[in-house]
């Protein structure tokens, strides 16, 4: 399947068929009665996302503890050759405890490559990989000239050229997985429908501002609650672009990463789909990452977030919606998947009509309008006081959740610019997410420019003492 589709990103004509027949509609029908018909179809919108916050929010409360908890099975039965693969550009803030932590991985080391690739870094990257490489035979640095384009998509697709082997796994410059990790992903290839895997990540520098409290928060709920129940009742979860893993046959089979894409991950999920091949969940196989600390860097983050899978919607829905290698109910699931950018942007029109009917424009019921509540609050609140149970975060982090109001109101406007640029295809490239380097899970070693440094990287911390360290302090021991 190649990349993307033959049909333009930009829909300027959709777009100006709402613009246009909305009033067209109301002139002929009445304000009342097409507004009363918009927000019936909210209403069964919100309603079925309502219903599918809740039933996450369940599966995780009564299982997520227990796998996490799960026995050990197969991490030292199956080992093929495995390739990690990192782009970094401009990452001189969190590149040694990144390459110290990829050291440190459980893993045979005849069956390793690692492969980091300084993708026109203008800071310190190169330098300080270079000087790694010089240490670490396992280590492998391929350096792209400025301006080689593709964004990660382009990177990782260069470091795909020079490795052979049977499953390549995928971290971010900031990404500091666990030891077992690895082996925790790679085991779940034995299975031949299984095209990918995704691991969990946690934030790690939760304390560092209230924008990344709100993110740590944010992941919990993600990870543990919404992958985890497309896991438990879909088996659909999907690949998340770092600390996830691919099987090398099928990413050749697909023509690798998407360079025309600003999210790699949801587009490659989905032509693993098409291409009748699965992707699964392992809540066991944690990542450490580092989250935004500021709105503005939240704004850029989630913006590309929201352009890349509004994109992905557009470009295979369809293709998704024939294929065969998907049950009636699994194709359900997808299209709430796909359209989950979109939900935000149906909120604020929610907003709107709730405005409107307060000012006595609309005849509407204030009934009429209760699904919105659900959405907003109800159904979204339950996954992340489900994530903050499970995740057994201390009680003081519950409060937050009052972070997610002006949150959630900001992703309202990202996803809603986000849509209107996409549809009247304006240009959009990939944009990193900038570091700050101030929390690692890496326990402290010497520099990596040192000439006195040792060849072996020290290990990461366990998830319990970096959770902790994320969610603030606390009593030893406290449980939620």
């Amino acid at each position: 399947m190649a990349h993307g589709t033959d049909r333009p990103e930009g829909r300027p004509l959709v777009l100006a068929g709402y613009v246009v027949l909305t009033p067209v509609a109301a002139l002929v029908f009445g304000l009342d009665p097409v507004l009363g018909v918009l927000a019936g179809a909210l209403n069964v919108v919100f309603g079925v996302y309502f219903c599918r916050h809740l039933a996450f929010a369940v599966a995780a409360a009564r299982w997520a503890e227990r796998d996490l908890l799960a026995a050990d099975v197969g991490l030292d039965t199956y080992t093929p050759p495995v390739a990690v693969l990192v782009g970094c550009k401009n990452e001189e803030l969190v590149v040694d405890s990144m390459v110290a932590a990829l050291l440190a991985l459980d893993y045979p080391p005849d069956r390793l490559t690692l492969v980091v690739v300084d993708d026109g870094s203008e800071d310190a990257t190169g330098a300080k990989l270079d000087a790694w490489a010089a240490r670490e035979p396992r280590l492998r640095v391929l350096h792209r000239p400025p301006g080689s384009g593709g964004g990660k998509s382009g990177a990782l697709n260069d470091a795909l050229a020079l490795v052979e082997a049977e499953v390549v796994l995928v971290f971010d410059a900031d990404h500091e997985p666990e030891s077992s990790a690895l082996r925790r992903l790679v085991r779940h290839f034995r299975d031949p429908v299984v095209g990918a895997v995704m691991g969990r990540c946690v934030i790690r520098n939760g304390r560092d501002s209230h924008m990344a409290g709100t993110v740590f928060v944010d992941y919990l709920s993600g990870y543990l609650v919404n992958e985890y129940g497309r896991q438990a009742l879909f088996e659909l979860p999907a690949y998340g672009g770092a600390n996830c893993a691919v099987r090398m046959s099928t990413l050749r089979a697909l023509g690798g990463w998407n360079p025309e894409t600003v999210t790699e991950d949801t587009d490659l999920t989905l032509r693993i789909l098409a291409a009748g091949q699965r992707v699964r969940y392992d809540v066991s196989a944690i990542d450490f990452e580092e989250a935004v600390v500021s709105a503005q860097r939240f704004w850029k983050q989630r913006y590309r977030w929201a352009r890349g899978h509004q994109k992905c919607l557009r470009d295979y829905w369809w293709p998704l919606m024939r294929t065969p290698h998907l049950s009636p109910l699994e194709k359900v699931e997808t299209s709430l998947f796909l359209a989950v950018y979109h939900v935000p942007m149906l909120s604020g029109l929610g907003l709107l009509l709730t405005v409107l009917r307060a000012f006595g424009i609309g005849d509407l019921p204030l009934v009429g309008l209760l699904p919105l509540s659900m959405l907003l609050f109800i159904g979204p609140l339950a996954e992340l006081c489900v994530g903050l149970l499970v995740g057994r975060v201390e009680r003081r982090s519950a409060w937050r959740l009052l972070g997610f109001l002006p949150a959630f109101a900001l992703s309202i406007w990202i996803t809603s610019r986000a849509y209107v640029d996409g549809m009247l295809g304006r240009p959009y490239t990939w944009v990193k997410t900038t570091r700050s380097g101030a929390v690692s899970t890496v326990d402290p070693a010497p520099a990596a420019t040192d000439p006195m440094a040792p060849t072996t990287a020290t290990r990461p911390r366990s998830f319990a003492a970096a959770a902790v360290a994320a969610a603030g302090p606390g009593r030893p021991g406290e449980r939620p």
